[in-house]
């Protein structure tokens, strides 16, 4: 698929029919996130795929929002294998997991795999849940699956504003 049709068919899917999703379009999905670039090339993070019907309910106990996904992608990143900002007041963990998230949904759209950025829940309680070291913090879900045949993006999807007022050239 042309990466602007990509970004253009992108939704948040609120609503999966719980087919299992293709293992070949999740390896793809996965191999995306693992060349999504960070910084100083650290790939610190750590993708854990929920699947089974006892991880998918510790995901249903942290978040209403799983939708009946089949497939949840748990993104966090290593905190003590980040690269610091020069002036010590933050460091790229949240950042490059979030690049590696947003190649992974980019992806998941390209294989026709529907897919939501969660992030209505409490990422030291979905840690504690997983039993994910200390060391690791969560950024957010990403829910993957197919569409219901009655979802599709929210009506406030479409509205975006004109460039004019989120761009500045300096």
């Amino acid at each position: 698929m042309e990466f602007t049709d990509v970004v253009a068919r992108r939704y948040a899917c609120k609503k999966y029919d719980g087919r299992p999703v293709d293992p070949a379009a999740l390896q793809a999905i996965l191999e995306a996130g693992r060349l999504a670039p960070t910084a100083k090339n650290l790939q610190e993070q750590k993708i854990y795929v929920v699947q089974s019907p006892e991880g998918l309910a510790k995901i249903d106990a942290l978040t209403p929002c799983r939708y009946g996904a089949p497939t949840v992608l748990l993104v966090a990143f290593d905190s003590e294998n980040v690269y610091q900002y020069p002036g010590g007041g933050r460091d790229s963990g949240i950042e490059d997991a979030a690049i590696v998230a947003t190649h992974m949904m980019l992806a998941a759209c390209n294989a026709g795999v529907d897919s939501c950025w969660l992030n209505r829940f409490d990422p030291a309680e979905a840690a504690k849940a997983f039993a994910l070291p200390a060391n690791e913090q969560v950024l957010m879900l990403l829910d993957l699956g197919y569409a219901a045949p009655d979802a599709g993006p929210l009506p406030p999807h479409s509205q975006r504003k004109p460039l004019a007022e989120t761009v500045r050239y300096l």
